[in-house]
């Protein structure tokens, strides 16, 4: 009989993934996001509950983002809410020509793609498809086949992600940085690194020209340790995790009132902008 419980759950996650409400969106509407878009839906149609697109266009363009492939937690669960989706799947996707030394000019045909959970707002996952062709409609082609496996990626993710959000414990209660002039203030001195460790800007992110925000909130002790980094606004292209292992590489000296350490709970704000190329020789 101790069994039978432990068999309930199990059959619980599968299940709540096929009764999801997805949302697949293409903020950007170019011609290429809304096509890569179609496809993908096309292959997660039979496996999980796909909401109508035009209604979560419209719903979706009422929230007015400013950048919607660089969204924090509370902007992702807004879009959620007013979708009214358990989860939401950003496209965007183009063809460009590309060079490079001792290669003929071809093109690469990309899609970037974010999962996000509407339930915490993070991004649950997110994937860079790239194929190259001599032509652009070879290689549009050579990226379209790759939807099928992409949608059994997403579904596994999907599993995962009920799974850990119904079993992940509540957020431990921390003080966190007061006010200025505020009663806590007094004699209060912040969290600071001893020694600051810029987070890698990736060569993903450089290739593709990336300028982003990445926020994260730390959870230190009064010893100092690193007990918990959450992103709450992420961006992809690797410079959520990059920011992560910044932070956790850093010895931080804790936050005090009148000389005595404290645990505390702070934010963490990385701008990312593109690297300029050098313009040709003259």
């Amino acid at each position: 009989m101790a069994a039978f419980p432990v068999l309930l759950v199990y059959l619980a996650v599968p299940l709540a993934v096929g009764a999801q409400r997805t949302a697949i969106l293409s903020p950007d509407m170019t011609g290429h996001s809304r096509s890569f878009a179609e496809k993908l839906g096309s292959q997660l149609q039979d496996k999980i509950r796909i909401l109508d697109a035009d209604l979560s266009r419209t719903a979706y363009a009422s929230v007015l983002l400013e950048t919607p492939f660089n969204l924090t937690v509370d902007e992702s669960k807004r879009v959620g809410e007013v979708i009214g989706c358990d989860a939401f799947i950003l496209i965007r996707s183009a063809t460009q020509r590309r060079s490079a030394f001792g290669k003929p000019e071809y093109y690469e045909a990309f899609a970037v793609i974010y999962l996000v959970s509407s339930r915490t707002g993070r991004l649950v996952l997110w994937r860079l498809l790239s194929r190259e062709a001599p032509a652009p409609d070879k290689a549009g082609a050579l990226l379209d086949a790759e939807a099928g496996e992409l949608s059994d990626e997403i579904v596994r993710n999907m599993r995962s992600t009920v799974s850990r959000e119904i079993n992940e414990p509540p957020s431990v209660t921390m003080e966190e940085i007061p006010e200025e002039n505020s009663p806590l203030a007094k004699g209060f001195r912040a969290p600071v690194p001893y020694r600051r460790i810029k987070p890698e800007y990736t060569q993903i992110a450089a290739l593709y020209e990336v300028a982003a925000t990445v926020e994260a909130l730390v959870d230190l002790d009064a010893l100092g340790t690193v007990k918990r980094v959450e992103i709450v606004r992420w961006a992809g292209f690797g410079l959520d995790e990059s920011v992560e292992k910044a932070i956790r590489a850093m010895n931080w000296r804790p936050a005090e009132r009148n000389g005595k350490p404290l645990a505390m709970r702070f934010l963490v704000r990385y701008n990312f902008k593109k690297i300029e190329k050098d313009p040709p020789a003259q």
